[in-house]
């Protein structure tokens, strides 16, 4: 109520009190609505989702600040009159409530009740996300509201292949992984990758959106294997992964020396026993230990280790 007082400025400081007011309100409404429809209907902005979030957060810390700091010497005076005036009381004291108040609409236990009854409802309509199974067909909040399907891939994904503009083409017969470092380069087709020494590792998958799925088993190639193709020993230095994805974000991505040397970082090329999906990074993508769901970069198409990203 606030916000819409009348007139809108009465000083500088009640200016700056209101300006601060609709950022503070503006900005909180911003990231919730944004954030739920990223989450459903998944990547609808122009340019980054993040970075538009990231500064949408930063204009709602900068209202708050402010507005904490225009009401900080009214909150003060309020204190210091109930301490001058404890049997008038702070609130009073201060003209912080109405001396002739309406009858109230709701008591605390309504209250509670009610932001109580919220966050079951909230826990119910999302926890089958990460529960999996049958579980998922209650989510109703479940991000992108996709149905991964059944069988092998049949598990969560942020984005489709026809989502970030991957062709046919792309990912065909054609599809060559060029592994490169320090001036040395190889070229890979998909039949010399599956020749290559093949290890398993069981992995989640944890989305920054706010969804996981339970351990994968995974198989392909160590990220180690493939560094030592380029002359990279057991010191293997970080490495830059780059997808054939045309639009969205996370096209590439730089993964850690010490995520690139854990042996359970590989480039996968099946999962639980079946080829991947196009849906789920075919030919070949990487999937690590312990990183979020986008740096588990799919559609892999080159690999450089040591070179700055």
């Amino acid at each position: 109520p606030k916000l819409f007082e009348w007139p809108p400025v009465r000083s500088v400081s009640h200016g700056i009190e209101r300006l601060s007011l609709l950022l503070l309100v503006g900005g909180a409404g911003f990231e919730f609505a944004t954030g739920i429809l990223n989450v459903q209907l998944h990547y609808v902005f122009p340019g980054s989702f993040y970075v538009l979030h990231f500064y949408g957060a930063w204009v709602f810390i900068g209202a708050f600040v402010v507005h904490v700091a225009s009401r900080l010497p009214r909150a003060l005076r309020a204190v210091r009159a109930g301490a001058a005036q404890p049997a008038v009381g702070t609130a009073e004291a201060a003209g912080l409530v109405s001396p002739r108040p309406a009858a109230p609409t709701i008591s605390r236990r309504g209250a509670l009740g009610m932001v109580g009854l919220g966050s079951l409802a909230l826990f119910v309509v999302t926890a089958g996300q990460s529960v999996g199974g049958w579980w998922r067909r209650t989510a109703l909040l479940a991000p992108h509201g996709r149905d991964p399907g059944s069988g092998p891939n049949g598990f969560q994904i942020n984005k489709t292949a026809a989502s970030v503009g991957i062709r046919p083409s792309d990912i065909g017969a054609d599809w060559r992984l060029t592994v490169r470092a320090a001036g040395r380069q190889v070229v890979l087709t998909r039949a010399e990758l599956l020749a290559m020494e093949q290890h398993e590792a069981a992995l989640p998958i944890a989305c920054v959106e706010g969804w996981s799925t339970p351990d994968q088993l995974w198989s392909g190639v160590r990220l180690t294997a493939l560094a030592a193709l380029v002359g990279q020993g057991t010191d293997t230095p970080r490495a830059l992964v780059e997808s054939v994805q045309r639009g969205g974000s996370f096209s590439s991505v730089v993964l850690r020396d010490n995520q690139v040397r854990d042996h359970r970082s590989l480039l996968a090329v099946r999962v639980n026993g079946a080829v991947l999906s196009p849906d789920h990074g075919y030919p070949a993508r990487v999937i690590v230990p312990g990183a979020p769901g986008v740096h588990n970069t799919k559609w892999v198409t080159r690999l450089t280790f040591g070179e700055p990203a």
